[in-house]
């Protein structure tokens, strides 16, 4: 009977123990909700667990709640970026730049304006395309360079710009291409030199220049035919284009060798 009793109070004692502790913890998580802090780990748990409109909805709340609180413009940031992984990039551009104009001094603001160049740059989908998001990205990285050179953005942007203009360059080399096929030499020498001038990093420099070459040798311009070959064989020995083009020369070398010996006959 005694060990009984004695279990029975140890029991009380426990579920009076297991009580207390779920009231604690009730009104822990009562204060919790009180705090900005708190409620936006809970938002962000939500997000890492891609419940995106849950998350958006919690730091819609933190910014009506709390909205001189750090919490309140960091949930901006995020609500935006929520768009941003939906790639509804128009609304997600819309939102960072709301945060710009609100929070010119934010220490994150190199962030801000690097997600609008990458919501622009994400656009890009081929050298095919209009060149209105080559354009505004362009903007926007350049914007990130020059506000923020120091920005551990900085450095991604320079690379990200260097293949904006590749896709830039792309679409003047199908644009020549396109004209050098339909005889439109002069047309096609235009698209090839900006190519050349403008985007010369690119990896479309060398064909660019093997394709000035088949245009002037098209229409007789055989000393700049020559020239342009010896300026691609001098910075790209090694290219398929330079050995297409050597090829070319050495046609035109055949050809002014027989016009040299018919012009011999005809003096002599």
């Amino acid at each position: 009977m005694i060990k009984i009793f004695i279990c029975l109070i140890l029991i009380v004692v426990c579920i009076s123990c297991s009580n207390t502790n779920i009231d604690t913890n009730t009104e822990n998580n009562k204060i919790s909700l009180n705090d900005p802090e708190n409620l936006y780990k809970l938002a962000k748990i939500n997000f890492d667990q891609q419940n995106f409109e849950l998350a958006r909805k919690q730091f819609a709340e933190i910014k009506k709640l709390f909205p001189l609180s750090n919490e309140a413009i960091q949930s901006e940031i995020m609500i935006a970026f929520i768009s941003y992984v939906q790639m509804d990039y128009n609304n997600a551009i819309l939102n960072f730049k709301k945060i710009i104009h609100k929070y010119p001094s934010h220490k994150d603001l190199d962030y801000v304006y690097y997600m609008i160049a990458l919501c622009n740059y994400e656009q890009l989908q081929n050298e095919s395309l209009d060149g209105y998001f080559n354009d505004l990205a362009l903007e926007a990285f350049d914007q990130v360079i020059n506000r923020f050179p120091d920005s551990k953005y900085a450095k991604d942007s320079r690379q990200k710009i260097i293949l904006v203009n590749s896709n830039i360059a792309a679409k003047h080399m199908e644009i020549g291409r396109f004209y050098l096929n339909n005889n439109k030499y002069i047309a096609a020498l235009n698209r090839f030199k900006i190519v050349v001038d403008e985007y010369s990093i690119t990896k479309f420099t060398p064909e660019a220049l093997h394709r000035m070459v088949e245009a002037y040798y098209a229409i007789g311009m055989y000393e700049e035919s020559y020239n342009t070959a010896a300026l691609l064989g001098y910075n790209y020995p090694n290219s398929k284009w330079y050995k297409l083009s050597y090829n070319l020369v050495e046609q035109i070398n055949a050809k002014e060798t027989f016009l040299e010996k018919i012009r011999n006959f005809f003096d002599g």
